[in-house]
């Protein structure tokens, strides 16, 4: 009989995150996956067309049963944000109480919120089975950071709730090594902790060089962000360091390719407008994932920014793996383990994070490279993402987790 694994993830397909090609690979080494997520609406903030409270709440998606909990939609401000991490709780609690589903482990997909693994906590108790979590997003920290709360009550509040997941956690894996150290100061064993880092899509992989419609064909040094527009990427430093490239008249146009969507974008459009350096830019619609290394392939280099936190040189983002896979080089604005593979790597080059003035400096640098050296620079980055993010090695060793727990439960039946 197939062993039953019961996903958590308040984002889920048609959104694009990366629990998508999880649940896929778990079908398909042969285990029943059922999703408990929310109604699609990340990063927009409405509704995905064809979806709602009343339309396709339960779906198939690639051997993988989607069921659609009620949540509100995050909206475009903080007030509609807290009501959507609330309503999936809300909607999350009353399905456990009454769900009928019998499943044999928990993993939830933890981005934020971090509230959303409630509901996987309360049923993986009321199931008896192990319930592990993936942490993509640390929190608290992370909360505090994006939602601009200071008040210690609320923010104490939130550690305790943390907490109480933890504690609850049969398993705690973290996308960073930082993450291990963050998660034990709050008194979780480190032992309980394990580091699996993210692995990048199979469609995500090197391309000829080409040209593409979205992006111009002509002498710029093309830089391409593709991803979430929100507050936690730090993009406003690219209007900064346009303004800089500019007054340095270089002989080579460098242009900045956004491709994507999110919270932030107007405020940012608005900016590079302010600005007066539309013409160092070329906003390009959110593009499905596997259109990405088409973009990648146009361009010259690929830009990963995160704004200047201590929490943020503890992350590292889910797109280093996406450009790593493609064999591109890399420009970073980060700080931490961010810094560290692409110096590890010799993928890219990389400034402090929040520091336009370095950013400008790095890009002069790299735009200058021969086509030579930055062909180097992308089979370094392909490599060591095959050494290090190899997508069959990751998702074997979870297996081995998962049948682990799947064995020890077998010999206490005996």
């Amino acid at each position: 009989m197939k062993k039953h694994i019961l996903v958590i993830a308040q984002y889920f397909y048609p959104e694009q995150f990366r629990i998508n090609d999880i649940c896929t690979e778990w079908v398909k080494k042969g285990y029943k996956v059922t999703v408990i997520t929310g109604i699609p609406n990340y990063p927009q903030g409405k509704y995905f067309e064809g979806y709602g409270l009343f339309k396709k709440r339960k779906e198939i998606y690639n051997g993988i049963e989607i069921i659609r909990i009620p949540l509100v939609p995050r909206g475009s401000n903080s007030i509609m944000l807290a009501l959507n991490y609330m309503s999936f709780v809300v909607s999350g609690f009353f399905w456990y109480l009454f769900t009928r589903i019998k499943a044999d482990y928990v993993f939830i997909f933890e981005v934020s919120p971090m509230t959303q693994a409630l509901p996987g906590v309360w049923y993986a108790k009321k199931r008896g089975i192990p319930c592990y979590l993936y942490v993509q997003d640390l929190w608290p920290e992370n909360f505090e950071i994006l939602s601009g709360v200071k008040n210690k009550f609320i923010i104490n509040l939130v550690g305790r709730m943390v907490d109480y997941i933890y504690a609850r956690c049969t398993k705690i894996f973290t996308t960073s090594r930082s993450f291990i150290t963050a998660i034990t100061n709050r008194g979780v064993l480190k032992e309980k902790i394990e580091y699996w880092p993210q692995y990048a899509e199979d469609f995500y992989k090197p391309m000829d060089k080409t040209s593409i419609s979205e992006i111009p064909n002509d002498t710029a040094f093309n830089i391409i962000f593709a991803g979430n527009i929100g507050i936690s990427q730090g993009l406003d430093i690219l209007p900064k360091v346009a303004v800089l490239l500019k007054e340095k008249n270089l002989k080579r146009k460098i242009r900045f390719n956004i491709v994507g969507d999110g919270r932030y974008k107007e405020t940012l459009i608005e900016l590079v407008c302010s600005n007066n350096v539309s013409d160092m830019f070329n906003f390009i619609p959110k593009q499905p994932g596997t259109r990405i290394p088409e973009f990648m392939a146009a361009s010259d280099a690929a830009f990963l920014c995160l704004t200047d936190s201590p929490l943020f040189s503890m992350t590292i983002p889910a797109k280093l793996q996406s450009y790593m896979a493609c064999g591109v080089p890399i420009i970073a604005s980060a700080e931490g383990e961010t810094n560290q593979i692409i110096k590890e790597s010799n993928a890219g080059l990389f400034s402090p994070a929040g520091d336009a003035q370095k950013l400008s400096e790095t890009i002069i640098e790299l735009s200058l490279k021969s086509s030579e050296e930055l062909e180097l620079l992308g089979e370094n980055s392909k490599k060591y993402y095959d050494g290090n993010f190899n997508k069959k090695e990751l998702l074997n060793r979870m297996d081995k987790y998962l049948r682990g727990y799947q064995m020890l439960d077998q010999k206490n039946n005996v």
